[in-house]
């Protein structure tokens, strides 16, 4: 019985946290894991890590759909950093996560992936439909989303209506000038917002990007 299989007789499960970083799993292993996972309608907390597990796209998008059949969750961690997933991986967790109507908290890391300004449009829109988010935490940390991709991301997260804790780390991304731009301003229409830290190192936003952000 594999891993998956497990997870998916647990049929009471409220609250599943899983770290299998460093494993070597594979696009067959995480649809097995989102096959599992989208066993457990009862989920209101997830906490998955695949930390380094070269999943790629298909991983990914094995995933995304497993987690978005989760209809009871309202908390959502997940950890793919330095998967492989490219612009089209991050397009099938846009895709899926716009499908958790009740999600109040995600946490999503998907630094090292080249995602490029296109997988940031996909998350930024997906992050839209998340109507009931109040707390968002993304680390998109070395993706080259480029400013292109600060202005989506900036677009999805003023959508968020309810929103009032933010993290995002976008690190290392050449966002530029006009990507701080956009960035404040998605952020300035977050009205609720009580909590925001914001990463931008290695970004040559210069000092005109900085004043726009303030």
């Amino acid at each position: 019985m594999s891993l998956g299989e497990g997870i998916a007789k647990c049929v009471t499960l409220t609250s599943l946290d899983l770290d299998l970083s460093d494993n070597s799993i594979g696009k067959i292993g995480a649809k097995y894991l989102g096959e599992g996972i989208a066993k457990c309608v009862t989920l209101s907390s997830l906490k998955l890590n695949l930390f380094n597990n070269t999943i790629g796209e298909n991983g990914a998008k094995y995933l995304g759909e497993g987690i978005a059949k989760c209809v009871t969750l309202t908390s959502l961690k997940l950890s793919l950093n330095r998967n492989t997933i490219g612009e089209n991986g991050a397009k099938y967790l846009g895709e899926e996560i716009a499908k958790c109507g009740t999600l109040t908290s995600l946490d999503l890391d998907l630094s090292d992936n080249s995602i490029g300004k296109i997988g940031a449009k996909y998350l930024g829109e997906g992050i839209a439909m998340c109507v009931t988010l109040s707390s968002l935490n993304l680390v998109l940390y070395g993706n080259s989303i480029g400013e292109n991709g600060a202005k989506y991301l900036g677009e999805g997260i003023a959508k968020c209506g309810t929103l009032t804790s933010l993290d995002l780390n976008l690190s290392d991304n050449s966002i530029s000038e006009n990507g701080a731009k956009y960035l404040g301003e998605g952020i300035a229409k977050c009205v609720t917002l009580t909590s925001l830290n914001l990463y931008l190192i290695e970004n040559n936003i210069g000092k005109n990007g900085d004043r726009i952000l303030k």
